[in-house]
């Protein structure tokens, strides 16, 4: 999806919510640090932020923006990232995003390094991101050291790859230059780039560009460097993203001279958290980027303290934040990460913690649909999934990445799409780390049932982060049900996928709800499992006893039993109700897909991701392979939705005999 269509939904909401009164307009000195205490009713800005939709551009004098105080809508934010330069440093970067998806931004950003050496790390992190993450991301593209033969192929390969979104910069001098020159057969500057982009490709690529509030580092100074900024909105640039900076005031001019001469697309603050006082002293004398006395004296202070240097960032980031946001001056920030985690989810909790009551700064957003979807163009009318790779989804969107079309409203038979096979790529894919990891996680030396059932608990409990089953924690419903999960793992019956029961709760629970407001979600309670062949015994005489059970098994010898469904067939697991809308059924459970797919992959890892950690003469080899080898896999589906509590009372009155516990 565009970036410049989120953000026009963001502000056209924010326009329709907002209350009356104009942003608040600071009138103290630069000092960060009397940010939020120094605004002021007086002197508001002539002109808001966030004050055209980019596309549809406004006239040169739009309205004001209501005070943001009062707007129960959430600020944006997003997060820039770098190709690394090693494999290892490309996996432990896939697993940051993963972590930092879950903070919900509006976007990433992805660099391009000169001549285009980046381009294939950057697609791949483009790529992932999107698929696998379901982030839309915006890829930066230079005019350095290419020909426009080449920005035409990078282009190419990136409308490929499902972006949508290009950054479009000039780029720095290359490597061994003092001063930037363009191909001899390339863009000029970015003006031309953007105006290619547009000729080109029409509205395919929403198109951002860079302001610099500072000035360019080549020393023309802001006045002039605003004359091409003006000339890459006028050439059809969407929005501006500008270099980081250290004093708001810096940022607030910057905005009211573009208003001044006729820029009214949105302009996106950048914001860089400082993480050492030596590479924050490199940036900002490189960037030329002004520092206050007040900032300087405080990292001065604690310089030779790494930890400390960093929580004073924080500081700095988030009072720069609270003004810009609070103020009215932007409705989003854009962060630098420096592919580093932990300074900017505390710039966000932090925000959120500002006012406990102000929802204005919390980073949860409504679900579109109870999994997160691929932003890639091929999938985005994809609405059903089945429940079986609720804990791996990156599996499913490998598995799948091949199909032509995408279950739209309704699941069809599974016997016309053709899962894709089984590789060491797909395993790996998603990597519990090294061998010394995974020992570390699921047992150094386990010799009997209980320790394997112990580690499924712990993962239940949050004591380790994931199973081969589970590439992410606990998900939040999950939790309502955590104490039974974690009592049944203990006795023998291994989860790796559950839901409880939800009866009507409305759409915007903020547990159980998605598909947007006004709406009612409702599931069946549902559990699948490993079990050894006695526990699998009691579940079939329990389950045959119960009209409302369907429960399935079978063992990794293909062997198979049902229990309660007369004829098979696909079962809804998740649905909703909306206005205007047919009912949604998001999440199914298929027999077939269960029988025939799944269940393959769900033994392989036994093997694959756990069995082969040991010696073939070991203990634990002989333990975990007569688990692969014995055990039984198996769904049971509570058709009873409108008691929530009666899958699990069976199964815990089940598991009080826990005799095959070894």
């Amino acid at each position: 999806m565009k970036i410049i269509e989120k953000i026009r939904k963001i502000r056209n909401d924010r326009l329709e919510l907002s209350s009356s009164g104009p942003p608040s307009r600071s009138t103290s000195s630069n000092s960060v640090s009397s940010a939020v205490s120094s605004v002021h009713n007086d002197d508001p800005p002539s002109v808001p932020f966030l004050s055209s939709d980019l596309v549809d551009k406004l006239p040169p004098n739009p309205p004001q923006q209501k005070n943001p105080n009062n707007n129960p809508n959430t600020p944006y934010f997003s997060f820039e990232f770098f190709p690394p330069k090693t494999e290892a440093g490309l996996d432990n970067l896939y697993e940051r995003i993963d972590r930092m998806k879950d903070l919900e931004p509006l976007f990433i950003d992805v660099t391009w390094g000169a001549g285009g050496r980046t381009e294939r790390e950057t697609l791949s992190i483009a790529s992932y991101a999107q698929q696998y993450c379901g982030l839309d991301v915006l890829m930066h593209l230079t005019c350095t050291g290419l020909s426009k033969f080449a920005v035409q192929a990078a282009l190419e390969t990136a409308k490929d790859a499902g972006v949508h979104n290009i950054l479009a910069l000039r780029g720095d001098a290359g490597k061994g230059q003092s001063m930037w020159s363009p191909h001899p057969e390339g863009f000029k500057n970015a003006t031309e780039l953007v105006r290619f982009i547009k000729s080109t490709y029409g509205d395919h690529f929403g198109i951002a560009v860079a302001g610099h509030p500072e000035g360019h580092i080549d020393g023309s100074g802001v006045d002039y460097d605003l004359k091409y900024l003006k000339e890459k909105i006028d050439a059809g640039a969407d929005f501006i993203v500008t270099q980081f900076f250290y004093d708001t005031e810096v940022f607030i001019n910057y905005v009211e001279k573009c208003r001044e001469i006729g820029i009214t697309c949105p302009i996106i603050p950048g914001v860089m958290a400082i993480q050492s006082y030596p590479s924050f002293l490199r940036m900002t004398q490189f960037c030329k980027t002004k520092v206050s006395k007040d900032i300087t004296a405080m990292l001065e202070a604690v310089k030779d303290d790494d930890e400390a240097v960093k929580t004073k960032g924080v500081e700095i980031a988030v009072e720069m934040c609270q003004k810009l946001l609070r103020g009215g001056y932007c409705d989003g920030v854009h962060f630098y990460t420096l592919n580093l985690e932990r300074s900017v989810r505390r710039i966000l909790e932090k925000l959120e913690s500002v006012d406990p009551d102000d929802h204005n700064f919390s980073s949860k957003t409504q679900r579109k649909l109870p999994w997160r979807p691929s932003t890639l163009e091929t999938r985005k009318k994809e609405e059903v999934r089945p429940i079986n790779w609720a804990n791996r989804p990156k599996s499913y969107m490998k598995r799948t990445e091949d199909w032509d079309e995408f279950p739209n409203g309704r699941w069809g038979d599974a016997r016309s799409p053709a899962f894709g096979e089984l590789s060491d790529s797909h395993f790996y894919r998603f990597t519990l780390g090294n061998v010394e990891d995974r020992k570390a996680m699921l047992g150094e030396n386990p010799t009997a049932l209980q320790d394997v059932y112990d580690v499924f608990g712990d993962y239940i409990l949050g004591k380790i982060p994931l199973l081969p089953w589970c590439e992410q924690s606990l998900q939040p419903e999950s939790f309502t049900i955590q104490e039974e999960l974690a009592a049944l793992n203990r006795k023998g019956f291994l989860t790796i996928n559950s839901q409880p029961a939800v009866n009507g709760v409305p759409s915007d629970d903020p547990v159980f709800g998605w598909g947007g407001k006004g709406g009612y979600c409702y599931q069946k309670a549902y559990v699948e499992c490993f079990v050894s062949p006695e526990n699998f015994a009691k579940l079939l005489e329990s389950a045959e006893k119960r009209e409302s059970l369907n429960l399935y098994g079978l063992n990794s010898k293909g062997e198979e039993v049902k229990v309660g469904q007369e004829g098979g067939g696909v079962t809804a697991l998740t649905w909703g109700v909306f206005p205007n809308r047919e009912v949604l059924q998001p999440t199914v459970f298929d027999p077939e897909i269960f029988v025939h797919t799944w269940s393959e992959e769900a033994f392989s890892l036994w093997q694959t991701m756990w069995l082969s950690l040991y010696d073939e003469e070991s203990e634990a080899y002989e333990l975990l392979e007569e688990i692969h080898d014995t055990f039984y896999l198996v769904a049971i589906v509570d058709n009873e939705f409108q008691k929530d509590d009666n899958l699990w009372k069976l199964l815990l009155e089940l598991s009080h005999d826990d005799g095959d516990a070894k």
